[in-house]
């Protein structure tokens, strides 16, 4: 890049003239910073940082970064996609830093983690990282900087053990992993020492202020774009989706108070508003939002949505969006069948659908897109016509309204009731048989890459023994082929492809996660597991 894209941001914060003795902190986002700016979760945290007498944050993406300290002291990745953990390596050892915790010396900075990929599941990753942060960066990351200083000085192991006792803050090496056999399930998961606590709890940020941008540029991925979370979590708790079971209790910002204040200040600085969270549309006073981003005042103002629920699309929110520059609206159905949608409590049915392309259309939008996925348990070849059938039927229903259908392949995550599934092999030929059957009739087909689905799999439900392996497919090039080639080298050290990915694990298992307590005990998801499995044969 000739000119740094640091000089065209704008800031809706004042970072703070760092005291003399703050702490050295890098803040690194994986990937390049045109996707990195655009990460909310990564935005906050550097403002947080940015806005302590006690820190001195400087910022590192993969092809740009700002001034950075001699002598770190902390580095920090804030990671939203697993595969960007070959960047992490990769910039690790560009700034000449052990890529394993365990060789690292004290005069090393302590390598931190946090977002959405570590706070599911860390373990694939564990032994890369001296610090994991589950849950909710609101409440810690002042927690963190706050026991880092009283160990600042200290020795890296009397840091570490320090810092494993504030809740959310888990320090991989300090727990110790047994197998059945090098090949086989887990044995059992404990702490190294008796003071060390045995289950680490994701800490969950409870107020309703929520999170907005910090920076707003025309370098990010989705230009200018000023983002409003509109909720976090989501009630409706689809039993495959990681957003609703990690992420819960499901919290909304007052509209008064909070939504509205957070808007205009966006519209300080730029004209584009974006909208976000799971399930927008079910903020209990969207509808009153609608009703005041349609006053004369916001006639320029451009709105992005988000994901929408099905039976709140209604002509009203269609007409808001075109008016507000957007031409099309997404809402995740997950099948044409019934029964499946019945089996992952997905409260929908297709009527509904119906409705909701009939009240695009007539508010003016052209497109309209429709999230689903195959390979869900239980699902049958059966089921996956009927989701054929019911966009066909939909494309005659409303005519001229243009249809996209994406599709992802099943993936199972950690601390939902389907952990426990592997993926279905049939998968790939079910992506098939739907691209047949939609394109000739005008309906785009977007399918999700089957094989990045396996992969995603793999490290959704990885342990520890997956170090040695990801580190192999960095160096044998990331792709598919990578990951067999290496398991095949390392063969006898851990178990195959197939115990990961594909098997249905037992219920009395122990998992990879089983000492990292999401929101909800595994009791719990065991029950929605029972209440889902009761309509498999329906």
């Amino acid at each position: 890049m000739s000119a740094s894209p640091f000089h065209d941001e704008r800031l809706l914060f004042t970072p703070l003239q760092p005291e003399s003795d703050a702490i050295p902190l890098i803040f690194a986002f994986p990937n390049e910073y045109t996707i990195g700016i655009t990460s909310l979760g990564y935005q906050v945290v550097w403002a947080t940082f940015a806005q302590r007498l006690d820190v001195d944050v400087a910022r590192l993406f993969t092809d740009i970064q700002e001034p950075l300290p001699q002598q770190a002291e902390l580095l920090g990745f804030s990671v939203s996609w697993e595969l960007d953990y070959v960047n992490i390596l990769g910039m690790l050892e560009s700034l000449d830093l052990p890529i394993w915790a365990k060789q690292r010396q004290d005069h090393h900075p302590l390598i931190f983690g946090g977002g959405p990929v570590l706070t599911a599941n860390p373990e694939p990753f564990a032994e890369f990282f001296d610090v994991i942060l589950l849950g909710d960066g609101e409440l810690l990351l002042g927690e963190f900087i706050d026991a880092y200083k009283a160990v600042r000085g200290a020795d890296r192991q009397t840091q570490l053990r320090h810092l494993a006792q504030v809740p959310g803050i888990y320090i991989p090496s300090l727990y110790a992993v047994t197998y059945q056999d090098a090949a086989g399930a887990i044995a059992v998961i404990q702490p190294l020492e008796s003071e060390i606590p045995a289950t680490i709890q994701k800490q969950t940020y409870r107020g309703n202020t929520l999170s907005t941008s910090t920076v707003v540029t025309d370098k990010s991925a989705w230009e200018n774009i000023y983002m409003v979370e509109v909720v976090r979590s989501c009630p409706e708790m689809c039993r495959f989706c990681l957003a609703s079971y990690l992420t819960l209790p499901f919290r909304t910002p007052d509209l008064a108070a909070s939504l509205i204040p957070a808007i205009e200040q966006g519209l300080t600085v730029t004209d584009r508003i974006g909208l976000l969270g799971a399930s927008v549309t079910q903020h209990p006073e969207f509808d009153a939002l609608l009703d005041h981003l349609n006053q004369p005042q916001f006639d320029d103002v451009r709105v992005s949505v988000a994901s929408v629920r099905t039976n709140t699309v209604t002509e009203k929110l269609a007409q808001t969006l075109v008016k507000h520059d957007t031409k099309s609206i997404t809402i995740a159905v997950e099948s044409g069948s019934d029964r499946v949608r019945e089996v992952i409590n997905k409260k929908l049915q297709n009527d509904e659908i119906t409705s909701a392309a009939i009240n695009a259309k007539a508010g003016g939008l052209s497109s309209l897109k429709l999230y689903g996925m195959v390979g869900i348990p239980s699902e049958t070849m059966e089921d996956v016509e009927q989701t054929a059938l019911m966009l066909k039927s939909l494309k005659k229903t409303v005519p001229g309204l243009r249809l996209t259908w994406g599709c992802s392949t099943f993936v199972p995550k950690a601390h939902t009731p389907f952990q426990w599934f592997g993926i279905n092999r049939d998968a790939e030929k079910r992506l098939k048989f739907l691209q047949k059957q939609l394109r000739p009739k005008g309906i785009e087909f977007r399918p999700e890459s089957y094989n990045w689905s396996v992969i995603q799999t793999l490290i959704s439900r990885g342990d520890r023994r997956l170090a040695p392996l990801l580190e192999l497919v960095r160096k044998y090039g990331d792709t598919l082929g990578s990951y067999r080639r290496a398991f095949k080298e390392l063969r006898g050290t851990l178990p195959g492809l197939d115990f990961y990915v594909y098997a249905d694990w037992s219920q009395d298992q122990v998992l990879p996660w089983d000492h990292l307590q999401g929101p909800l005990p595994k009791a719990t998801l065991q029950k929605h597991l029972e209440t889902a499995q009761a309509s498999f044969s329906v």
